[in-house]
């Protein structure tokens, strides 16, 4: 799997895609969790579960649908305020409330966040594979592509000469593109912003 700070910036870079100004830093926080949570499941090993198991590292936490239950309970839990900002009416004397994300794109988000977990850790060279359709279907894939390094179960471990060459490989394909995707989206979001003030001033013809 990959360290638990590669899984928190991917979800982030994802967020860059449902980012908008009032939108509070408790969801990207949120968002982050969710990423994190899957790898919840190595406690089953201080219990005597077995990496192979239903409830065995990379297994039904790792799936796609406890990534959508757990985007659902994340969703449903996020505070009503997180959807909506108080505006000011140029017209008026009080401020208006305003939305700021709808429940439903806060879900993709939040299940994106979670699912992304699965995802990396399929493009890993170590572990057994994710079981991405349990419980439906219990098999274990790998990506037919895998250059992450696989990282150490166990954060004092990760902080070694090994894991070091492994961080190396996640800032190339975790940092790295999830950097670039912020980039992307924060342009594209520049781009309509100055399209619709451009619109905003455009005066009709006569």
């Amino acid at each position: 799997m990959p360290s638990v700070f590669s899984h928190a910036v991917a979800a982030l870079g994802i967020g860059a895609c449902f980012y908008r100004p009032a939108i509070p830093k408790r969801v990207w926080v949120i968002g982050a969790l969710c990423s994190a949570v899957p790898d919840l499941d190595v406690i089953g090993f201080h219990f005597g579960v077995r990496y192979a198991d239903f409830w065995g590292h990379r297994g039904f936490t790792h799936s796609l649908l406890f990534a959508a239950l757990l985007a659902a309970a994340a969703a449903i839990a996020t505070p009503n305020s997180s959807f909506r900002t108080n505006v000011r009416n140029p017209s008026a004397s009080v401020a208006v409330p305003q939305p700021t994300i709808s429940r439903l794109s806060l879900w993709i988000y939040f299940f994106l966040a979670a699912a992304s977990h699965g995802f990396l850790d399929a493009m890993t060279d170590g572990g057994l594979g994710v079981a991405f359709f349990s419980p439906f279907d219990n098999r274990r894939y790998f990506l037919p592509w895998t250059p992450i390094r696989v990282s150490p179960i166990g954060v004092t471990r990760f902080f070694t000469q090994r894991g070091l060459a492994i961080l190396q490989t996640e800032l190339l394909w975790i940092w790295f593109p999830s950097a670039l995707l912020v980039a992307v989206a924060w342009l594209l979001r520049r781009r309509g912003s100055a399209s619709r003030t451009s619109s905003a001033h455009e005066s009709p013809s006569s």
